[in-house]
């Protein structure tokens, strides 16, 4: 099932061809900085993602390993994306609030754990990372 969705003032749009079901949390400060709360992301192959708009695009390279997208018009987040050398680059991952159709999603994953307040917590059992394991997954092989 194709999934579209765009940023506030619609100068940027997107659509993702995989069948997208699952979406991760992550609690690193630099996520909690850029969504103001906890980030919610679901990850898209670069050849399952097409990207209209790219004109309003801009991007922000936020570290070593990845770059943040966010629409120059409106500053709704739309994706952040591995930029590091290895498997994972290449790979989007984006906004689950900047989709048009969340149904059928569910929250399988957080990530930085170890950096996450304490002021909230999801129910459920999720799949969890430190910021440690996290780190050993982009680090050199």
């Amino acid at each position: 099932m194709a999934r579209t969705g765009s940023c506030n003032c619609g100068a940027v749009r997107y659509r993702i061809t995989a069948d997208v079901r699952h979406t991760g949390a992550c609690h690193c400060g630099m996520c909690r900085k850029w969504s103001g709360g906890v980030y919610l992301g679901v990850e898209v192959a670069p050849a399952d993602m097409s990207i209209e708009g790219l004109d309003r695009l801009t991007t922000y390279t936020s570290s070593p390993w990845a770059e943040r997208a966010f629409c120059g018009t409106c500053g709704c987040n739309i994706f952040y994306r591995v930029t590091a050398p290895g498997p994972h680059q290449g790979t989007y991952h984006v906004g689950l609030g900047t989709m048009d159709d969340t149904s059928g999603i569910s929250l399988t994953e957080e990530i930085f754990i170890d950096r996450k307040p304490q002021g909230y917590a999801f129910a459920g059992d999720t799949r969890k990372m430190t910021e440690a394991e996290v780190m050993a997954m982009f680090g050199p092989d």
